[in-house]
């Protein structure tokens, strides 16, 4: 009796006959025959993915950014364009920038994440339009239901980073149109900081039909296994697309080593969840009245210039990331950074720790120094993501941090700028129309903060 048992262990699978093999290589019979495809494994953490966000199928890959990369070669080509939000994170930003150009594929960015804007910058070769649901890392909430709808009225697709979403816990984009969803499920799904992946959810949601003339691959797929991904797959068109046309040619996909990881730390979402928003509120709370504290920006506050779409658009919290920055520019933000001890100094987000980072001169330092200012990104911005320690203790270290900041680096903040900084964050005022000069007082250089010389040095060391 011949054994057909494939090992746990395995990067292919044994076929019971030529004519299955047949069946499962062209697509014509569910099953598994190389990881590079599919793996039960890493289907067992797309089918969980697909579900929290109510989705019909998802394809999981190696990263973040190569879900984003592969769904963007999937929908455009050379000669097409995308519209971006401008407030997005620093790798996809700088993926937008220099790979995709590279490619021929052009990137029109949304200075606001409005209809208007977004629909100004769509013609006949957009292929897709894209945002974050909660903007990294200035928590930007984008009008979700109004941005789908600009896209559906253009037969384009609306692609939504999740990531700060977390899978459906804090926003579920499908319920507000989109009809792709991403995410790195280094962060928050994972939970843990331990592993790196990334998932496609196709939300089955979008007309490829009516949609013919901007995807003809989709309605025809050309070469030796010519057919009609909607007319065979319906509302898994995309996820199938995906996983025929780029995963099994371009090979990003998620080990199964590392889907084993991601499911134990989604069987604690919720749990982990409901803990980071509530630290999260506290610690704005607590940052929000702070004498040395010059903005929060998070957009559980009311005060906050998303608070609004936060309402409408997220549920169960208002995330585990928030913003801020203190008295004394940039100058105090690099020394508050040395000086906290729990929290740690780290471009991650979603951990089950506290990390802080400070974009200006990590994350987001690919980006020119006009595009981070447009962005709201100042040199004194600091982005925190919040854990699920005891907030007691991240509380405490902030204070004996923010305690630390010699008085005269701290005094000789500009207030004129503070108040600017403090419309720019309720909404009074765009963050644009902060200007160089501005910038420049808040960053209090060491040279106009009049400090001694003496304690340059020091400050140099710290």
């Amino acid at each position: 009796m011949v054994n057909y048992l494939t090992q746990i262990l395995s990067q292919s699978f044994i076929f019971t006959d030529s004519e299955h093999a047949k069946r499962v290589c062209a697509t014509q019979e569910a099953g598994y025959f190389y990881s590079r495809v599919s793996n039960p494994t890493v289907a067992a953490f797309e089918k969980r993915a697909a579900a929290l966000e109510g989705g019909t199928a998802a394809v999981a890959t190696a990263s973040g950014q190569a879900a984003i990369f592969n769904t963007i070669i999937g929908l455009a080509e050379a000669g097409d364009n995308v519209v971006a939000s401008i407030n997005l994170y620093g790798g996809t930003y700088s993926l937008f920038k220099t790979l995709l150009p590279r490619l021929g594929i052009t990137v029109k960015w949304a200075k606001q994440e409005t209809r208007e804007e977004f629909a100004k910058h769509i013609d006949e070769n957009t292929k897709l339009l894209f945002v974050e649901s909660i903007g990294n890392p200035r928590c930007s909430i984008p009008d979700l239901q109004g941005l789908a709808d600009v896209a559906h009225e253009n037969h384009v697709p609306f692609v939504v980073d999740n990531t700060f979403g977390v899978c459906g816990a804090w926003c579920r984009p499908i319920e507000f149109g989109a009809d792709i969803i991403l995410h790195s499920a280094t962060k928050w799904m994972g939970g843990h900081g331990t592993t790196v992946g990334g998932v496609i959810i196709d939300c089955g949601t979008f007309d490829w039909g009516a949609a013919g003339h901007r995807f003809p691959r989709m309605i025809k797929k050309d070469g030796p296994m010519s057919f009609s991904y909607w007319k065979a797959f319906g509302n898994i068109s995309f996820a199938m697309a995906m996983r025929i046309d780029i995963l099994m040619e371009v090979g990003s996909i998620l080990s199964p080593a590392s889907a084993q990881q991601l499911l134990i730390g989604m069987e604690t979402l919720s749990l982990r969840c409901e803990r980071h928003t509530k630290n999260t509120m506290a610690v704005a709370q607590f940052l929000e009245s702070h004498p040395r504290i010059a903005w929060v920006n998070y957009p559980g506050l009311e005060k906050n210039q998303y608070h609004d779409n936060a309402k409408k658009y997220l549920r169960n919290g208002y995330g585990g990331v928030l913003s801020f920055g203190p008295k004394g520019g940039d100058v105090a933000s690099k020394m508050l950074m040395n000086f906290v001890k729990v929290i740690s100094h780290q471009t991650n987000v979603g951990d089950s720790k506290t990390l802080a980072t400070h974009p200006w001169n990590s994350t987001q330092v690919i980006m020119s120094e006009k595009d981070r200012r447009e962005a709201g990104i100042t040199p004194a911005f600091i982005r925190f993501s919040v854990g699920t320690e005891d907030v007691r203790d991240i509380i405490e270290d902030l204070d004996q941090a923010l305690a630390r900041l010699p008085d005269d680096i701290v005094h000789v903040h500009d207030e004129r700028l503070e108040a600017k900084l403090a419309a720019a964050i309720s909404g009074a005022t765009s963050a644009a129309s902060i200007d160089s000069a501005d910038i420049m007082d808040a960053d209090v250089s060491l040279s106009k903060a009049n400090v001694p010389l003496g304690r340059q040095t020091a400050i140099g060391n710290w």
